[in-house]
């Protein structure tokens, strides 16, 4: 428990430091929110409220490269997200509850290292090796480099969970004459739950929104919705594009609310 003296909010300049860091962090995201409403064409006119950039996204002239762009992203995202929570949750149960092994030091460095790396070197690191065995680019290569860099974001949350569950239950489990598969399937699987989920909806949630690795991995004519709308801004910034990045934003916060509520989850009693 803080006390008085050891008080962050006690420190002279916290208040404007936070103040600030928030107005930096957060203002563009909601001029951009504001101006997605707004009727008029001009992304610096405000012209009243209006849903009509929202209607132009699913039914514009863009809307079927959009549409094309959002299907890849979410079949990806799934796909990436379900592979590597799955990978993740064996390294977690390997980790934890693998007890001390050689190179235990080296393969969490290995999973987290992707945290650490910055993600342009990540990617320049993925175009090489995709190149180097000749693996055409396209869907298929997104797909390998989303996994493989989305299995720490997965990894987090579930390693956190079942390092908070104590291993008496599978002991307990065990005592009763079940199998170290059924201690695991039916105790562990099931209390880990929260934490798989939480780290499903991270990793899925990381990869919808990637451009840089995304980028440069994909093939000619692939697009997914960062790569998409990266491509609409640079021939100049529509109404239409900033109601795309106001539901990826809602779609995000969404996502990102129900992972903490449910890796708060307790149920262990």
């Amino acid at each position: 428990m803080a006390t008085p003296g050891n008080d962050i909010k006690s420190y002279p300049g916290f208040r404007f430091i936070t103040i600030a860091c928030l107005i930096i962090l957060y203002a563009p995201l909601v001029v951009v929110t504001i101006y997605s409403f707004n009727a008029s064409k001009s992304i610096t006119v405000w012209e009243g409220l209006s849903l009509h950039w929202y209607a132009d996204v699913f039914t514009g002239p863009d809307s079927g490269k959009f549409k094309l762009a959002a299907r890849n992203s979410f079949v990806i995202a799934i796909i990436a997200a379900s592979v590597s929570t799955a990978i993740a949750t064996l390294a977690a149960t390997a980790m934890v509850r693998g007890g001390q092994f050689k190179l235990r030091t080296v393969s969490f460095g290995l999973i987290s290292l992707p945290l650490m790396v910055p993600e342009i070197v990540t990617a320049v690191a993925t175009l090489i090796f995709f190149n180097a065995i000749g693996f055409d680019r396209g869907l298929m290569t997104i797909l390998v480099a989303h996994i493989a860099f989305c299995i720490p974001f997965a990894y987090l949350p579930i390693s956190a969970r079942m390092q908070g569950i104590e291993d008496t239950y599978e002991q307990a489990a065990m005592d009763l004459y079940a199998t170290k598969r059924q201690a695991f399937t039916k105790i562990l699987m099931p209390l880990m739950m929260p934490g798989i989920i939480s780290g499903f909806l991270l990793a899925f949630i990381v990869s919808l929104d990637d451009f840089i690795i995304t980028n440069f991995v994909k093939g000619a004519g692939v697009e997914t919705l960062p790569t998409a709308i990266f491509g609409s801004v640079k021939q100049g910034i529509k109404p239409n594009i900033m109601a795309i990045s106001t539901m990826l934003l809602g779609l995000s916060i969404v996502m990102v609310t129900i992972s903490y509520f449910v890796s708060k989850t307790d149920n262990t009693k």
